[in-house]
């Protein structure tokens, strides 16, 4: 994860006084420690990202909490590459394999690199490929799910509910998120959140869940813009940043990445160029995968914000496929550290090879996850997908202009005459069983705020 030079000085430091006592240690100790010099609020800070990060193990109630190292440095899911256990199924190739093997290296043994631009400047939308011909066609093939001709966002809709647990927890997983599925599916859907985990862990899952939410219901106006990738941003980031301000824009200082020996761009400005360089390019990409794996490779080797760089890449990658009716990419089964070998191969080396393998054997899973799933939900209504926009504007022209039960039978004919004659009774049918099937847990896909919503039920036993 990205952090500033001070905070990744303070980490260093906490660890090493960790690591003298194998027995654990107490917040108090810690705040006592002369080596560390800092307030309390702070030192807890750094010690629920240690924690989270799984570079250290809280163990006992929180006033009697102490910290300690794990017993195996597979617990930690960014650090030296050597000390990273391999994947019980490799998923890369041979030649990714001799790539890997530059970054598994001990740090002292690795030269340093900064930011290359020629690396951004050399590829050529439609022109220079990532992803070979072959490959495209075969991810093609999987991803297709019959509704190519709907509109965008439709397939989305169909699995929102399974995807919202399954890309907020494995995305929050590769950054170290120490919740299970089955309690990352409890805080999305019944807002418990576990015991035992630190609240920046459930404000992770959450936002992933804010986010996903948003691009399901602006998908035919997202795109690779900086309106869509900043907010995608703030939303991941919301109340994970040191500085609020910083959620949804480009940074403005240097920060660094532990675990390699690559240095992002420093200067502002040149952020800036190279931000609006690279969502360019891939706005320009015609072929939704190439579009998907260009902006995993480029949003995080940017680090074009202070951090939540991959997150914004993961979610991101998912914009073609949802503008295209494709099956999501959800990075199901993904291991932590064949993830991370991926992207430290882009730092250091510029090659893409190693991250490939892990997004093709990452769409195959997505692709088999969400082939079952869909045989689970049935086909969809044809005639409900047909007047998806029609419907929403009607639901929520009912509940915004807090219609009773009989200015609602008087407004529909109405709202029906856009539609051919023969389809109106069914729409104004399919209307009515919409609302009476709106509840606060639905809302969002109308963009209804809770306060319209209670307002409007308010109204309900009024009559005309």
């Amino acid at each position: 994860m990205p952090k500033t030079a001070t905070e990744e000085s303070d980490l260093a430091a906490i660890l090493q006084v960790v690591e003298g006592r194998p027995e654990g240690v107490s917040l108090g100790d810690l705040a006592k420690h002369r080596r560390l010099r800092l307030s309390t609020r702070t030192l807890q800070r750094r010690l629920e990202r240690l924690v989270a990060e799984k570079r250290l193990i809280a163990e006992g109630a929180t006033k009697a909490r102490r910290y300690r190292l794990p017993s195996s440095a597979a617990a930690r899911p960014v650090t030296t590459a050597a000390a990273r256990p391999q994947a019980s199924t490799s998923v890369f190739s041979a030649a990714s394999e001799k790539l890997r093997a530059a970054i598994r290296r001990p740090l002292t043994q690795r030269t340093p690199v900064g930011y290359q631009g020629r690396f951004l400047d050399a590829y050529q939308p439609n022109k220079t490929f990532y992803l070979p011909a072959a490959m495209r066609k075969q991810l093609l093939d999987l991803g297709q799910v019959g509704l190519s001709d709907l509109p965008a966002g439709t397939y989305l809709r169909q699995v929102l509910q399974r995807l919202l647990v399954d890309l907020s927890w494995n995305s929050s997983r590769l950054e170290g998120n120490t919740y299970s599925l089955l309690e990352t599916q409890r805080l999305l859907e019944l807002g418990t959140a576990a015991e035992g985990h630190s609240a920046r862990e459930a404000q992770m899952i959450l936002n992933h869940k804010q986010a996903i939410e948003m691009l399901a219901e602006e998908a035919e106006g997202i795109g690779f813009n900086r309106h869509t990738i900043c907010n995608l941003h703030a939303m991941l980031s919301d109340n994970l940043m040191s500085e609020p301000e910083a959620c949804g824009r480009l940074r403005s200082r240097a920060v660094g990445i532990s675990g390699t020996v690559f240095y992002p761009l420093e200067v502002p400005q040149l952020v800036e160029q190279r931000f609006d360089q690279l969502l360019a390019k891939a706005e320009a990409i015609r072929d939704p995968f190439e579009q998907a794996f260009f902006v995993m490779v480029h949003l995080p080797y940017l680090q074009a914000f202070e951090d939540v760089n991959k997150r914004v890449s993961r979610l991101a990658a998912n914009i073609p496929l949802i503008r295209h009716n494709l099956c999501p990419l959800s990075f199901i089964e993904v291991e932590a550290a064949d993830y991370v070998d991926g992207t430290l191969v882009v730092y250091e080396q510029n090659r893409v090879e190693c991250l490939r393998d892990v997004f093709v054997w990452a769409y195959q899973r997505s692709c088999a996850r969400y082939a079952a799933v869909r045989q689970s939900l049935g086909d969809p209504d044809p005639f409900r997908l047909k007047h998806r926009a029609v419907i929403g504007d009607a639901v929520r022209a009912v509940v915004q202009g807090k219609m009773n039960a009989a200015a609602t039978k008087r407004m529909l004919p109405k709202h029906a005459t856009t539609l051919p004659p023969g389809e109106r009774a069914q729409f104004i049918g399919v209307v009515q069983k919409e609302l009476s099937a709106l509840h606060l847990g639905s809302i969002m896909r109308y963009r209804l705020r809770p306060s319209e919503f209670e307002a409007w039920t308010k109204l309900q036993a009024v009559k005309a």
